[in-house]
């Protein structure tokens, strides 16, 4: 069945008390409409002082799975990840173009400017990304959801090594350069799942595996998250 359809649903099952008392209104004299909106009223507001904050809570949980959470990973952790680290909940979701072997990883370039350094490093988070099923012993669709990895840390190593060769350092450049290395970023992950269609086509994969490590190795001098500065900002 349709998510939205789903939804829907359950919202009529969830207001039906409001929706009967607006039908014996209809049906009802005059006399008895004052009591009847009233009910209406009653339902409505404990409906809703229900429903907001679960909604609410709905939508952190969709977006960070604080029910079984794990904090951000460092690429250094890199091998450590697994599909036990995909904790997020995707609850409607069940498949991408017609197969449930799907994952979803999220990354992200994080970074601290200070005084005199600033860092940059790429983030993985676990509670935040998810795999349709758990019990899933595809090496080839986590090899290509840890690329997803690799690639926001291939661009972190960019902005350091842009950054590096700065003549004077300054808050408002390191930003700008950060911030168009994020776009960068984002473009060539849709990229790569675009060309490797999501991992499907696997001559695409081993050619971005190639590439992205063969990137990482050229800019190995850049692991390092800090950047340290002889001057101030």
């Amino acid at each position: 069945m349709n998510d939205n359809i789903i939804v829907i649903v359950v919202l009529l099952l969830y207001f039906s008390p409001v929706f009967y008392q607006l039908s014996l209104l209809i049906r009802e004299k005059n006399s008895d409409s004052k009591i009847l909106i009233k009910k209406i009223r009653k339902y409505l507001k404990v409906s809703l002082f229900v429903l907001v904050p679960s909604i609410i809570a709905f939508a952190i949980l969709i977006h960070t799975n604080f029910l079984d959470y794990e904090k951000p990973m460092t690429f250094d952790k890199y091998n450590q990840i697994t599909f036990e680290n995909f904790r997020g909940l995707e609850f409607f979701k069940k498949s991408l173009y017609g197969n449930e072997r799907f994952a979803y990883v999220v990354t992200e370039i994080d970074s601290d400017i200070k005084n005199n350094s600033v860092t940059v490093q790429s983030l993985f988070y676990p509670s935040r990304s998810f795999v349709y099923k758990k019990n899933t012993n595809s090496k080839e669709l986590l090899t290509h959801e840890k690329y997803h990895i690799k690639i926001t840390e291939l661009y972190a190593r960019k902005a350091k090594e842009k950054i590096s060769n700065l003549n004077k350092p300054e808050k408002g450049i390191i930003k700008k350069i950060i911030e168009e290395i994020k776009i960068e970023e984002r473009k060539y992950q849709r990229k790569y799942d675009y060309d490797t269609f999501h991992s499907y086509v696997l001559k695409e994969q081993k050619k971005y595996e190639k590439e992205i490590d063969s990137l990482l190795n050229l800019l190995s001098k850049f692991k390092n998250p800090q950047i340290n500065f002889n001057e101030q900002i």
